[in-house]
């Protein structure tokens, strides 16, 4: 199976962190590029699997933004080659805006600050989708990390502070009864009413979508 790597472009800190902490323990080749200049040259240069594009920098329009738009409409597969699948990445600020041009477009996306079990579900349909993972990545565990890291680099994300846009790394790690629960309890948690402060503050509501 050829090789996974996933290209992340964003140049905000704590989202670099973020993703790299979660998609670096898998095992896979995670690379960041932070200038929205260099994603064409990025794709030219090298075969990537996954690209994970931040829409603030890419824009909604334009040659870049209408290239990943393209090649996350087109097929995974044509004549036996396989094409770069895109997620974009939204984030708060600009959700209103972006989200009805995506929808539209019918590209996938995740909206920043991250929930970990979406985000997850969503590279893992699209490294399903392009024949990187064999099973979908509740399933895939550490399959694809080294025999002699898979217990250091869990001890390593067990050492290091967690990062606002992800929860803890391990709790992901759940039997099926354990995610049957858990998503009984996050829908739960979206039924119940939202606290609205007494005066208007001007936040965005990131539980709308």
């Amino acid at each position: 199976m050829p090789e996974t790597k996933i290209l992340i472009i964003d140049d905000d800190a704590a989202s670099q962190a973020a993703l790299q902490l979660i998609l670096d323990s898998e095992g896979w080749k995670v690379r960041v590029q932070p200038l929205a200049t260099e994603i064409l040259n990025e794709l030219a240069r090298e075969e990537w699997t996954l690209l994970l594009a931040n829409v603030a920098m890419t824009g909604m329009s334009g040659p870049v933004f209408a290239t990943l738009r393209d090649l996350a409409q087109a097929p995974a597969f044509e004549a036996g080659k396989r094409r770069v699948r895109v997620l974009f990445i939204v984030p708060e600020l600009i959700a209103a805006h972006a989200q009805p041009i995506l929808e539209y477009e019918h590209v996938p996306y995740a909206l920043k600050p991250f929930h970990m079990h979406d985000f997850l579900e969503k590279v893992g349909d699209l490294l399903l989708e392009a024949g990187a993972i064999e099973k979908p990545i509740r399933q895939v565990r550490l399959a694809y990390a080294g025999p002699n890291r898979r217990g250091k680099d869990r001890r390593k994300s067990r050492d290091r502070r967690e990062t606002p846009m992800f929860a803890a790394r391990d709790d992901y790690y759940m039997t099926e009864e354990e995610i049957a629960e858990y998503e009984k309890q996050e829908t739960d948690e979206r039924k119940k009413p939202k606290y609205k402060p007494p005066t208007d503050l001007g936040s965005p509501d990131k539980n709308k979508r």
